[in-house]
């Protein structure tokens, strides 16, 4: 629903501004902006609107200057209703799709090289959130023998994510049990997440018992098998991934030392940025926060666009990071698009 603040003048002349301002991050005067984008009035109405747009605190002079350049307000109507999106040329999906899938298949590879292209592409700081490791698929187990005493539990989870465990078992347990072990946790579990298992591994095993030491080690797994998946818990600034950030310090936004210590604090704060991204992981479609928006979570002046990717019950977001002054209609097309390829490549 349009903004009841703004007239359609309004509107056009504010639509204008910003799409200025982005490209060159000059404050714009009414009679450049009417030889720029021909809006049918003279350069007197032009300046009598934004005028008005700065009344209503969606422009202001950022110093002596005769310009004027968007605020945090102007920029969210910009996004919210007045943004023309495009679909994301052939070229660029081709480069993205091709940089994602050259590596390794495992969800902190992908990630990587995802949050690394779209920072490149965008000249933002492209970041990604891995997924909570409770909610990963066990995708296959194997029960491997160190010694007559102790076996080695291989998780491999979806994604490829692997984790050990360690487990003591009273006495030798022969092969053949173990296999047979073995074969019933992977029937059984197979296909579920680790949450899920600790919450019904009881029940799953339950009438699963086998002779000798079949029972033997089934009756551990139903012993502890809470503990041994309950794997260490991540903190969250450990799934995290940032792209460059090198490539925000040649915007004008940071050019001071004041910008720069901002690029500092920004990749230094990462325990409140992957929380930050961690809470839009529920949400689809892309998110959009700007400037105060984040509160106290990011140091001022920035913009966050995310999109959610999906791998079965797992999620995780991926986007960039930049200054309020960014082209929105082609990080947005570029973001959707990654998280799209992220989800394929998950599958």
């Amino acid at each position: 629903m349009p903004s009841p603040e703004l007239n359609e003048r309004e509107r056009q002349v504010l639509e204008a501004v910003i799409r200025s301002y982005v490209e060159t991050a000059e404050p714009l005067g009414s009679r450049t902006l009417s030889r720029r984008f021909g809006l049918g009035v003279s350069p007197a109405t032009i300046r009598n609107t934004m005028s008005d747009l700065e009344d209503k605190g969606f422009l202001f002079h950022p110093h002596t200057s005769a310009g004027r350049v968007p605020t945090e307000k102007a920029y969210r109507v910009y996004v919210d209703e007045l943004i023309q999106l495009h679909p994301l040329a052939g070229g660029e999906r081709q480069r993205l799709a091709a940089e994602i899938m050259a590596g390794g298949s495992a969800i902190e590879s992908i990630l990587r090289r995802a949050a690394q292209s779209l920072g490149v592409l965008t000249q933002e700081l492209g970041v990604a959130l891995g997924p909570r490791l409770d909610e990963t698929i066990l995708e296959k187990l194997e029960i491997v023998r160190l010694t007559s005493e102790k076996l080695i539990l291989v998780l491999s989870l979806r994604g490829g994510v692997v984790r050990t465990i360690f487990i003591e078992v009273p006495g030798e347990i022969a092969d053949q049990a173990v296999a047979e072990v073995q074969l019933v946790l992977n029937e059984r579990l197979g296909g579920l997440s680790l949450a899920t298992i600790r919450q019904s591994l009881g029940s799953r095993l339950r009438d699963a018992a086998g002779a000798g030491g079949t029972t033997e080690l089934l009756n551990i797994f139903l012993q502890e098998g809470e503990q041994l998946f309950d794997l260490p818990a991540v903190a969250e600034s450990d799934n995290l991934v940032l792209g460059q950030a090198s490539l925000l310090a040649d915007k004008p936004e940071f050019a001071s030392g004041e910008g720069m210590r901002r690029i500092i604090e920004l990749t230094e704060t990462r325990d409140e940025l992957a929380t930050l991204l961690r809470g839009r992981s529920t949400s689809t479609g892309v998110q959009i926060t700007i400037g105060s928006e984040h509160g106290s979570s990011l140091p001022g002046g920035l913009t966050v666009v995310t999109a959610e990717y999906r791998a079965g019950s797992i999620a995780g977001v991926i986007g960039v990071i930049g200054p309020t002054r960014m082209p929105y209609d082609k990080v947005i097309a570029l973001v959707t698009h990654t998280s799209s390829l992220v989800t394929e490549l998950l599958a």
